[in-house]
């Protein structure tokens, strides 16, 4: 049985994804890559074929990026905490290329949980 790594959704990215990818064939390669991120083989081995998961470079907290359609454009952006994965933000084509000024758009959803005292 393979197992898998479970994908937490606090902003709604999959709703958002429904909502706004343009196409039938994005949203397939949408759902593609949502179950390529939850394959723990591919956590395992570092292989990301199909999304090319990658590190955003450049900003301070470690957020990744994932293709979910490499010709269109749209990407995912995604943070690991905790050891667990969770979106952050679905965004369009037009807008994948300046990166950083998109995270730091929304820059309240990449900060990290500062530990409280014990």
């Amino acid at each position: 049985m393979a197992r898998i790594s479970p994908l937490f959704d606090g902003w709604g990215v999959i709703y958002d994804a429904a909502k706004r990818l343009p196409s039938q064939e994005i949203k397939v390669s949408f759902l593609e890559a949502l179950a390529e991120l939850e394959d723990h083989e591919c956590h395992r081995t570092r292989t990301f074929p199909k999304t090319r998961l990658h590190r955003v470079v450049g900003y301070r907290e470690p957020v990744y990026r994932a293709d979910v359609d490499k010709i269109s454009g749209w990407r995912l952006h995604l943070q690991y905490e905790d050891g667990q994965i969770h979106l952050k933000d679905i965004i369009e084509g037009q807008r994948h290329d300046d990166v950083l000024r998109e995270i730091e758009a929304k820059k309240v959803r990449y900060e990290r949980k500062k530990p409280g005292p014990k």
